[in-house]
């Protein structure tokens, strides 16, 4: 065990299962048969179950190549983590990328839906209904949910969301991005599908304005949907003082059309996925908004997450979670309202290690608030 995953495990342990904040490795690049683990996706099943997915790049760090969709799982809150688990792979040493995982959990069946890609450009769906023990055969959904001129296309990464009011109550939401096939540098464009009839079939939803990318999305408390996105508009849309920064827009029909873009000075980013996620919601308790990412303009380093107290409109708290290289992060909420964010992370680089990171609401806001509702 090298030096780094050792000082990470003693303060594990030292730090103890209910310590404010908790951390450990989860997947460690190198090991267990694969080159390199990214792009981590964390669930709470309905049970108390953490499914931590990532990919599985057998031979090098790349985005395409011999790649697995895997996963592990906990049963005590991320304090321990069972064997690795292949979800789904093709063509065995093929040069085949299996990705993008972007998991929802139908909350009226109890069924984890999993959207994933093959090759960036097929869209695939599987279901486990026995808390992720075991995943359906995948089927493909490509020609539901992308249009023909389309080329790249990347489910998530990170979790879809289930809608709990007004007309579209029950629909199931996956965030998700692709790019034209046509023109020299086709922008990149985050878009949504759907589900209204709990999974058995899927619909394309809208599209958001060009050069946005990898992106989450929560539903507000008036019923409208807002949504994160990566933002290229510095680097590839020729407005560089949009640059840097995460992009927003809003739909008040479901996800089938979308506002124009905000950008928002108080998340800055190194153009790289992040997470968004409802922590808490009135009448009974504060509307309360998470988010994680690279804090930094610049490069994918100190991961940070943040909280919001007005539908994010303002993000007045947060808190570092690493100081080094860092870059894809997913939040979840669990059963005793913890927050837990499952991210990837390194001392030389941001690709060593996919570690767990389990706290507290006192812990994010520094004993301002206490976990609760």
């Amino acid at each position: 065990m090298n030096l780094p995953v050792l000082l990470l495990t003693l303060n594990a342990i030292l730090a103890g299962a209910d310590s404010a904040l908790f951390q450990t490795s989860v997947f460690r690049s190198g090991t267990e048969g694969y080159h390199t683990f990214r792009i981590p996706a964390l669930m709470v099943t309905p049970r108390g179950t953490l499914l931590a997915f990532c990919e599985g790049r057998k031979t090098d760090r790349g985005d395409h190549g011999d790649i697995d969709l895997v996963l592990k799982r906990s049963a005590d809150g991320g304090k321990a983590w069972g064997p690795i688990e292949v979800v789904y792979e093709e063509g065995g040493t093929k040069k085949i990328t299996i990705g993008n995982p972007c998991p929802v959990i139908d909350r009226t069946s109890g069924r984890i839906w999993l959207p994933f890609c093959r090759d960036n450009d097929d869209v695939l769906v599987t279901y486990s209904q026995d808390d992720g023990k075991t995943w359906a055969r995948p089927r493909e959904i490509t020609q539901d949910v992308k249009q023909p001129q389309w080329g790249w296309y990347a489910t998530g990464p990170g979790v879809g969301v289930q809608l709990e009011r007004g007309t579209h109550k029950g629909r199931l939401v996956i965030p998700c991005d692709h790019r034209d096939k046509e023109g020299s540098k086709p922008p990149m464009v985050s878009h949504v599908f759907y589900s209204d009839d709990h999974g058995e079939t899927w619909k394309l939803g809208g599209s958001v304005a060009p050069h946005t990318d990898e992106c989450q999305v929560v539903e507000l408390q008036d019923g409208r949907l807002l949504i994160n996105m990566r933002n290229y508009w510095g680097r590839h849309g020729g407005k560089p003082e949009r640059g840097g920064k995460r992009a927003v827009a809003w739909s008040d029909d479901g996800g089938l059309s979308w506002s124009s873009l905000r950008f928002e000075k108080a998340l800055p980013e190194p153009a790289c996925e992040a997470s968004f996620l409802r922590y808490t919601a009135g009448p009974s308790s504060k509307n309360r908004l998470i988010f994680s990412n690279p804090a930094s303009s610049k490069e994918r380093v100190r991961v940070t997450v943040r909280l919001s107290y007005d539908e994010g409109e303002s993000w007045p708290v947060s808190r570092l979670l690493h100081d080094g290289p860092s870059a894809y992060s997913c939040l979840a909420v669990l059963p005793d309202q913890r927050i837990a964010c499952l991210y990837e992370a390194g001392d030389a680089s941001a690709y060593e290690s996919i570690r767990f990171a389990r706290f507290t609401l006192d812990w994010l806001t520094e004993g301002k608030e206490a976990t609760q509702k």
